[in-house]
């Protein structure tokens, strides 16, 4: 009687037959790839790993939070595969300490930064150097990831810095653990404006994205991935290719994010 690794290995070849020639060969996935990754992948990693299970009958499961909350727990041992995160800084932090393998480290996606509203009616923001963002606010505050550690916050705090802005606003922001938690404090009403990743405002009906930063007001906002050095997953190579393969790259287009090479 057929095992279940032997018929996945001969699904993985059919699979191989079929989408090879696009850069991805489907390998046998019996055994779990988890995924730390930044709380703004969501909505497009879990399609990209719906699109896995589908292709390999694997098992993997997806953990988001801040960047730093996840290069911290993998420096304390979390059993992660698979680590993307926000900004290069976190993924820098953990090739620092030997805990990626740095062969499989490569940049995946791109993304921009935005003001959201909840209100409806909220009328374009030209976000610009002299923008009286202390006024728009009124008595709100203006919600962000914590600028210290949460790369949304950091990049928004760079770029009001850039655009001089900062000073008029620096005690008016209420950081929180996770872009995704700043995206909620608006959707909620909680906060009249706040700052995330266009990407987070597409995935959230509740908010309208107001304005855009300029792209030179910031760091690039690059997402590098790459296999943890204490993975044991024997399919965590091919998730990788498959991540990074054209087959994927719909998934997180169709979220706003930039593919990059």
């Amino acid at each position: 009687m057929m095992g279940r690794r032997d018929w996945l290995t001969r699904l993985a070849l059919a699979l191989g037959l079929v989408l090879s020639g696009a850069g991805f060969t489907p390998v046998s996935a019996a055994e779990r790839v988890t995924i730390f990754a930044a709380a703004s992948l969501k909505s497009a990693l879990d399609a990209v790993n719906a699109e896995w299970k589908r292709l390999t009958e694997g098992d993997v499961t997806a953990s988001y939070a801040a960047s730093s909350a996840l290069a911290k727990q993998i420096e304390q041992g979390a059993p992660a595969d698979i680590f993307i995160s926000a900004d290069l800084a976190w993924m820098d932090y953990l090739a620092e300490k030997n805990l990626i393998k740095a062969d499989s480290r490569s940049n995946l996606l791109g993304n921009r930064l935005v003001l959201v509203s909840a209100n409806a009616d909220a009328g374009p923001v030209d976000i610009k150097a002299g923008l009286d963002l202390a006024g728009l606010l009124g008595n709100g505050r203006l919600t962000m990831g914590a600028v210290d550690s949460v790369p949304a916050g950091k990049y928004g705090k760079a770029a009001l810095e850039n655009l001089g802005l900062w000073p008029m606003v620096s005690d008016r922001v209420a950081g929180s653990e996770s872009v995704r938690a700043a995206l909620l404090l608006v959707s909620r009403g909680e906060a009249p404006y706040g700052i995330v990743y266009q990407t987070d405002a597409a995935a959230d009906p509740g908010v309208k994205m107001v304005g855009t930063f300029p792209e030179d007001s910031h760091p690039p906002i690059i997402y590098p991935i790459a296999i943890t050095a204490d993975s044991a997953s024997p399919d965590a190579a091919a998730y990788l290719d498959f991540v990074r393969s054209p087959e994927a790259a719909p998934f997180f287009q169709a979220q706003g994010f930039t593919v990059l090479e």
